[in-house]
């Protein structure tokens, strides 16, 4: 098994080309299913999760073409076309791998008017129920059945007539199904406490290209008129704001100067406002967002929150990024329950933090020193590379399949900016 060994101590400097967003484009294939007609997204990243729901939907008897394969191409483009469905079940073979698997469901139903879908799996960093994507594809007009680590879900005769569905907490995902599933739905659906984050735009604007009519987008409260078919279109996925918020933390720990290529600010507004109160300098540019900092960090307090909050994706990185402050930082993560595994592992390489409950309380050190780590969940595993980019010596971070679950090529990239970081196979 691979593992990436990281020599600390190099400052960054120079430009990160961002990747098309992970989040954004897990959620615009499945629409792919909406439609008989071609579906074609650029600027996807090239990740395994891209890899998987592709298969996912090899699955269904989707065809699928990619560009973009040659070593040097970041961005790739995925041809993908429906025009007969062969099959509406998601096994679990293939959905254990990943809880994104779950957005099938909806367009499936929609279109075809039944699915059945295994339970997720993904990232172990909570409980993570989807209870809220079944009550509201209910809401639509859906009978829902949960039988042998399946859901089994069907639309009445004529198809799911809409309805209206008031999220009782914020949740992206079942925003993202319901959204695709009112889509093809015979009657205008409302959806009340939506998540309002720019994937969730992302996709509005997806299906809006496909035909559908939307009202309230960028909003908590979404109007779908539904379609009595969809046509196909062609759409860039949008920039990864977490992966550009990453490598801000990356290049704020060295003391480095970094231009995130393509990055948007204002998607990424709550990870800016915290970088800013940090003591990191960032400035919105025409070709991106540039990042600096001179390695006097500054301690503070941070909550997760739904969008526009800081996003809880960005919790572990910006708590390697508080290891080297000065002072006590307090983190607040209010989305999941068991999101702090990566604190034992940066305890490893000399941080100083204390947890209770979904409290961290983070005591700035002088320096950290390298170590072998080990990844739990994705955004772990980027804390823990942040981490060794300012630690003394070595750091080896192991478990790489959840870093390359969302970091397209992430050695690559931070070697243009002057890390040394290689990736070896373990011995």
């Amino acid at each position: 098994m691979d593992k990436i060994i990281v020599e600390g101590g190099k400052r960054l400097s120079g430009s990160i080309p961002i990747s098309g967003a992970k989040n954004a484009a897990l959620t615009l294939i499945p629409c792919a299913l909406l439609t008989e007609e071609p579906v074609t997204l650029r600027n996807l990243p090239r990740l395994a999760d891209i890899d998987g729901f592709q298969h996912l939907m090899n699955q269904f008897g989707v065809t699928t073409v990619i560009q973009g394969n040659r070593p040097e191409d970041f961005g790739r483009v995925m041809s993908l076309e429906a025009t007969r469905i062969t099959g509406t079940t998601a096994p679990y073979d293939l959905v254990r791998k990943m809880r994104a698997s779950i957005l099938v469901l909806g367009p499936m139903l929609a279109r075809m008017g039944e699915a059945t879908v295994s339970l997720p799996g993904g990232c172990a960093i909570g409980n993570r129920p989807i209870d809220l994507h079944l009550r509201a594809l209910e809401a639509l007009g859906a009978t829902i059945e949960l039988a042998q680590g399946y859901v089994r879900a069907h639309a009445p005769d004529g198809g799911l007539p809409g309805g209206e569905y008031d999220f009782p907490v914020v949740s992206v995902g079942a925003t993202e199904n319901a959204l695709m599933a009112a889509a093809l739905a015979s009657g205008t659906s409302r959806l009340l406490n939506a998540a309002r984050e720019p994937e969730i735009v992302d996709l509005c604007n997806l299906l809006v290209a496909m035909g559908a009519e939307i009202e309230g987008i960028g909003t908590s409260d979404l109007t779908v008129h539904g379609a009595r078919r969809l046509h196909g279109a062609t759409y860039c996925v949008m920039p990864d704001r977490i992966e550009a918020g990453s490598y801000a933390c990356a290049a704020a720990i060295t003391g480095g100067e970094v231009l995130l290529e393509g990055a948007k600010a204002e998607d990424m507004s709550a990870t800016i406002h915290a970088l800013r109160n940090i003591g990191v300098r960032v400035d919105a540019e025409k070709g991106g967002v540039r990042v600096a900092a001179d390695g006097k960090l500054r301690a503070v307090t941070l909550s997760t929150a739904p969008y526009p909050g800081l996003a809880t994706d960005m919790q572990a990185q910006l708590m390697a990024l508080l290891t080297v402050a000065e002072g006590a930082s307090v983190l607040h993560e209010t989305i999941f329950e068991n999101r702090y595994m990566h604190v034992p592992e940066l305890a490893r390489m000399g941080a100083n933090i204390e947890t209770s409950g979904r409290t961290a309380v983070v005591h700035g050190v002088a320096k950290l020193h390298g170590a072998e780590v080990m990844a739990t969940d994705l955004r772990a595993s980027m804390s823990l590379v942040i981490a060794g980019l300012a630690a003394e010596g070595q750091t080896e971070v192991r478990r790489l399949y959840h870093l390359d679950r969302g970091y397209e090529r992430l050695e690559e990239k931070l070697a243009l900016v002057g890390a040394q970081v290689e990736r070896v196979g373990d011995e």
